[in-house]
């Protein structure tokens, strides 16, 4: 039993598809921090390049709206006129700073797990309204770490702004010294400026979020050995089905050459354990090709189909061995055994035209030399 266990225990990495099945589900690493410090930090730096310019359309709009003449005012026309103009000055002047903010509120996500769009994610899942799973989700080490990083924020960005608040003591003191616009002016500077160096504490939350956040999507995608075996059955089949389609592959593979056989111009045996079919036409080849090879069951069963076609027989042990080992199935002979399969072939050769009675009986070829790489 203790066994059976630990084999279901999640050890082994996500496997390519399980990786995949999880995009297609909608899952991938994310993290709130990192998007909200984008938003936010991008929020900033929009208000320190482009703050100008809305102030710009701002105190714009304020002037149109205060240069009105006290005719217009009775005249609703002319009132709806003011206003889709106050409008689409504002809307000029919040363009960029929207822009950005779309933008970053795009990249933060993408920046973690990328690019995934999926209905499934969408669907309503029976998990999600559970009252056990969601107080298992309250009291997971994924909520502690979710407080822990709540109490973190607060506590960096009270740090941060005491700091600041203490940097600028001397310059905030001093507004109440300068003039009107001047005044308003480093008032703004020193509000955007604060703004963006709080915004910019966050990442320190974000860098700590980020590694947790893939830790934590790895550790959920871990399978158990058995579910990696079952998937490796699922993709590659099951291996007493691939066992049969091999074994029909081979039986198809061995009609075919055993049909062959009777092509033959030459079957050179062991003379008990190897055959070898070659057959050659000086006409249409260049060198001899094997048509059929085999060992035992399968030498034997060519010697048979070879016997009953009247294909003849040598005896060349260290011959059939070589060709055996060297040589596939419809290939050419390897140049190392082009003298030993000359000598066979001319031995059959001549013994055809000593059997028409054209010539005298051949010598039967016996000291055939094979390299010694090819010895086996």
């Amino acid at each position: 039993m203790a066994e059976e266990d630990s084999s279901q225990e999640k050890t082994e990495e996500a496997t390519p598809k399980r990786l995949q099945k999880a995009k297609e589900d909608g899952q991938a690493p994310r993290s709130k921090e990192l998007t909200t410090t984008t938003v936010i930090l991008s929020g900033a730096l929009a208000l320190l390049f482009f703050g100008g310019l809305l102030a710009e359309k701002m105190l714009a709009v304020m002037r149109f709206n205060f240069s009105i003449k006290r005719e217009v005012l009775f005249d609703n026309n002319f009132m709806i006129a003011y206003l889709a103009e106050s409008f689409y000055q504002s809307l000029l002047g919040l363009i960029p700073f929207f822009v950005i903010l779309f933008v970053a509120a795009i990249a933060g996500p993408l920046a973690l797990g990328g690019w995934i769009f999926s209905g499934k994610s969408l669907l309503p899942k029976a998990s999600r309204i559970d009252p056990l799973a969601g107080l298992k989700r309250m009291f997971s080490a994924k909520s502690l770490m979710e407080l822990f990083k709540a109490i973190g924020k607060v506590a960096i960005v009270i740090a941060v702004s005491y700091i600041l608040l203490l940097s600028m003591k001397d310059s905030l003191m001093g507004l109440s010294s300068e003039g009107l616009q001047r005044g308003i002016a480093h008032s703004l500077q020193l509000s955007i400026l604060a703004t963006i160096i709080l915004s910019a504490s966050t990442i320190l939350i974000a860098l700590i979020d980020i590694p947790f956040q893939i830790h934590d999507y790895t550790q959920k995608l871990k399978m158990s050995r058995q579910e990696v075996k079952d998937e490796l059955k699922d993709s590659e089949g099951k291996p007493e089905v691939k066992g049969k389609i091999r074994q029909l592959q081979q039986q198809i593979a061995q009609r075919q050459m055993m049909s062959a056989v009777p092509e033959a111009d030459v079957i050179i045996t062991n003379p008990t354990h190897f055959s070898v079919a070659l057959k050659y036409d000086p006409k249409t080849m260049d060198t001899p090709l094997l048509l059929a090879k085999g060992v035992d069951h399968m030498a034997l069963k060519i010697r048979e189909v070879g016997k009953a076609n009247g294909v003849e027989f040598v005896e060349a042990p260290a011959l059939a061995r070589a060709v055996y080992h060297t040589t596939k199935i419809e290939e050419a002979i390897p140049e190392g055994l082009y003298v030993a399969v000359a000598q066979v072939l001319a031995y059959i050769f001549q013994l055809r035209e000593y059997r028409r009675g054209n010539t005298e009986k051949p010598m039967y070829p016996r000291s055939l030399k094979i390299p010694k790489e090819m010895q086996y």
